[in-house]
């Protein structure tokens, strides 16, 4: 049976945890390349031959998501897979209009398919637009835990602005190790607060069993 070629939308983040959880190894399927928006400088680089797996040892083209509709046909895609938000339902419709039209199915992977599994209880902190409150919402959770006595420690998606390779783990519990990670602002900003009260560790674009 031949393979399913696959686009996934996205804008480094969703996009990279929906390849490790559903595609990654998956020979059923051909992941040809991401489409990214929103964050600058992604297009035009790859998701790493280390961290995509023995079935891309090139790794992943990352590609302008304007290009969407040329790159179904031209590489006669089988499915669209839509992993980022920030968009309205409005906005979501639009480019399933325009995949379908394109001659590929459009998807959405639901938390059946992709959730991580863990041996320890979790707290999910979500939303549907930045800015909307969950770093002070997790920092405000991870207090009232603290408080009580239990040992906490908070867990994100690494962000994409550096070498994706040496961002597959880090781990935050002072100052001192967002120098040794050469973060960015935007990263101290998130990281630096939270770091206070416990252990921050992102870890992402590894395994489905990460």
């Amino acid at each position: 049976m031949p393979k399913k070629k696959v686009l996934i939308m996205g804008a480094a983040g969703r996009d990279f945890h929906n390849f490790n959880t559903v595609f990654r190894d998956n020979r059923q399927y051909q992941v040809v390349a991401f489409t990214a928006t929103q964050i600058p400088n992604i297009h035009g680089r790859k998701y790493p031959a280390k961290l995509a797996g023995k079935l891309y040892p090139k790794g992943i083209p990352i590609l302008p998501e304007e290009d969407l509709v040329r790159l179904i046909m031209k590489h006669e895609i089988d499915q669209v897979v839509f992993s980022y938000s920030d968009v309205s339902y409005e906005y979501v419709m639009h480019v399933c209009a325009a995949v379908t039209a394109a001659g590929a199915d459009f998807k959405l992977l639901g938390m059946s398919s992709t959730a991580l599994k863990s041996k320890r209880q979790v707290v999910a902190i979500c939303a549907a637009r930045t800015g909307s409150g969950k770093s002070q919402t997790t920092r405000k959770v991870c207090g009232i835990l603290k408080d009580k006595g239990m040992k906490v420690v908070a867990i994100r998606h690494p962000m994409p602005y550096g070498d994706l390779t040496r961002q597959v783990c880090q781990r935050f519990a002072s100052l001192a190790d967002m120098d040794k990670y050469d973060c960015t602002i935007e990263e101290r900003e998130e990281y630096e607060p939270i770091s206070a009260r416990v252990r921050w560790s992102t870890r992402e674009w590894t395994t489905r069993s990460s």
